[in-house]
């Protein structure tokens, strides 16, 4: 393929040394949120995406690779989740996924950025699939940080389900990755409850991976890592179910098979039993880093 013109192209790094890029095709819209740039892009290979601050974050035709392994490994394991709480996920995508489970009777979306589910809105319907306009969403325009500490508390919310559905730990996020943040969120879980949150790239942010692990590790007594490689981030990319009580590798992938059955799961394109079982199955490479 000729790369020569790179003004043709949409760019990322992936650490220093290394990146890649996709082919832009036409620029929908661009501008800039209340807290970020953005720009909206229909390209030849991916659909509808949008970037935040130059980072890719969703496209059309591959967020089933993050939303259905962000959401459907706790999901499934959880025998009843009834109420589930998103911290970011302005997109809808992870929301749409948590409502195929017949149970779901309420989510709490907290997205900092109103602009992005406006964006979502406008743009990516085939994404959120109704999920931002259901009944039994509520969405706040809100601090995450704010609503766990402060307003979930005071309204006594509680939840079967807390998902982190946010950009890297990077700036003003970062503050949503700590130790005592995720300790907060436990305290709005119910007995049982899980924790689900991306943990990035083991190739190129081992370090990360590695520190998030023995934060989560701080906090709950079963942590579960899990890998998938999503064609929009260009690399393999980590995630985490965690939990003081339930543990999703104990999951095998007849069971996990039997209750996507039971549930009538609808529309799934990547997620299934057999997947189930060997996202949790870590290569040596991968637990060096975990145990570093």
């Amino acid at each position: 393929m000729n790369i020569s013109d790179c003004s043709e192209l949409l760019c990322e790094s992936l650490d220093n040394n290394s990146g890649f890029f996709f082919r832009k095709g036409t620029l929908l819209e661009e501008g800039k949120t209340l807290f970020q740039a953005y720009e909206v892009w229909d390209t030849p290979g991916f659909g509808k995406l949008f970037r935040l601050d130059g980072y890719f974050m969703t496209s059309e035709r591959d967020e089933f690779f993050y939303h259905e392994n962000m959401v459907h490994p706790a999901l499934v394991t959880h025998p009843d989740p009834k109420a589930v709480l998103i911290i970011g996920g302005g997109d809808g995508g992870s929301a749409e996924e948590v409502f195929k489970h017949p149970s779901v009777e309420r989510i709490v979306l907290v997205e900092l950025d109103k602009g992005v589910i406006d964006l979502a809105r406008r743009f990516f319907g085939s994404i959120h699939r109704g999920s931002l306009d259901d009944p039994r969403m509520e969405i706040l325009i809100e601090d995450g940080l704010k609503y766990v500490r402060e307003i979930g508390p005071g309204r006594g919310d509680k939840f079967d389900i807390v998902v982190l559905d946010l950009t890297d730990p990077i700036g003003p996020a970062a503050e949503l990755y700590t130790p005592r943040f995720m300790a907060d969120c436990k305290a709005l879980l119910n007995s049982g409850g899980m924790f689900v949150l991306h943990i990035g790239s083991p190739v190129f942010e081992p370090g990360r991976v590695s520190g998030l692990m023995k934060s989560l590790e701080s906090v709950f007594h079963h942590v579960a890592p899990y890998f998938a490689y999503v064609p929009l981030y260009g690399t393999l990319w980590g995630m985490a179910c965690a939990s003081d009580l339930r543990d999703p590798r104990l999951m095998d992938r007849i069971k996990v098979d039997e209750i996507v059955r039971d549930r009538s799961l609808q529309d799934l394109q990547y997620y299934n039993g057999s997947v189930h079982e060997a996202g949790f199955a870590l290569p040596e490479y991968i637990k060096k880093i975990l145990s570093a």
